[in-house]
């Protein structure tokens, strides 16, 4: 039997002008858009596969931050505006402080009065408190929003709660309290209502508001809340789900080529060198 000569291995050609970038190219021209894949072709240097071309993954659609921006600036005001039942809360649990009316203006009916160190202490609490909610809150509410701008939310929301709670909470009260002042009798003995002392706002150079003391602690508990939060996140991306626009694997390369079709029955060896 006169030996068979081998097929000529498929030699790739150049992508067709206007194309498909994805459609592979064998020598007889662009593979159909459907249909079983090409098979090897054997020779003496082993199988050829058909080229195919690769241009790298596909494009992934750009998100706009705006969207997500917007929650987080929504999520921060409204912990600003859930600090008038703070307010509320704290003028309801903080003792008044008991004074006398005497000719020069009212003074302390007690020598050390306690109730300016309990508003004091209330305040603290209720408001570490406020800030510990307010980063778990966020954590779970804004999951797509999760990381420095989700803590960022949290602490200027909380610091703007602890204000608004804080000149809420002193306002209870106060305008019965100027009243007596000017109109009760000397001797009578009436309520101060809670204030701080121990925080508040101090103005640099008469223009720049900067808090300090306990008006503070619900910023420190929301940071502090918040920081662990993360740190104990199971997801890279400190939420479940991939990331609009982020890839945290390889791009798609295409798969290894299958193994070659066995010859058929009574085919002849190709010449071995």
């Amino acid at each position: 039997m006169p030996p068979v000569e081998p097929p000529a291995p498929a030699v790739p050609r150049e992508r067709p002008s206007g194309g498909d970038p994805t459609t592979p190219v064998t020598a007889e021209g662009p593979a159909a858009a459907e249909g079983p894949p090409v098979a090897p072709v054997g020779g003496p240097a082993g199988p050829v596969y058909p080229a195919t071309w690769y241009d790298g993954p596909p494009p992934v659609a750009e998100v706009s931050p705006r969207p997500r921006i917007a929650r987080v600036v929504a999520a921060a005001l409204g912990l600003v505006v859930l600090g008038a039942p703070l307010g509320l809360l704290w003028a309801a649990v903080a003792p008044d402080t008991p004074v006398v009316r005497t000719a020069e203006g009212a003074i302390y009916g007690e020598p050390q009065p306690e109730q300016p160190i309990a508003a004091d202490g209330w305040f603290s609490l209720l408001g570490l408190g406020f800030g510990v909610l307010a980063a778990v809150a966020l954590w779970f509410v804004l999951r797509r929003g999760r990381g420095p701008v989700g803590l960022l939310a949290a602490v200027l929301g909380s610091l703007g709660a602890a204000l608004v709670a804080w000149q809420v909470g002193r306002r209870v009260g106060l305008a019965t309290f100027e009243r007596l002042l000017t109109t009760a009798p000397e001797g009578e003995a009436f309520g101060k209502p809670a204030d701080l002392r121990a925080g508040g706002i101090e103005w640099v150079l008469g223009v720049l508001p900067v808090p300090y003391g306990n008006v503070l602690l619900p910023a420190f508990g929301a940071a502090v809340a918040y920081t662990l939060l993360a740190g104990w996140s199971r997801w890279p991306s400190l939420h479940p789900g991939p990331v609009p626009g982020v890839s945290w694997g390889s791009a798609a390369m295409p798969g290894p080529p299958a193994a070659p079709a066995p010859p058929a029955p009574g085919a002849a060896e190709p010449p071995r060198g």
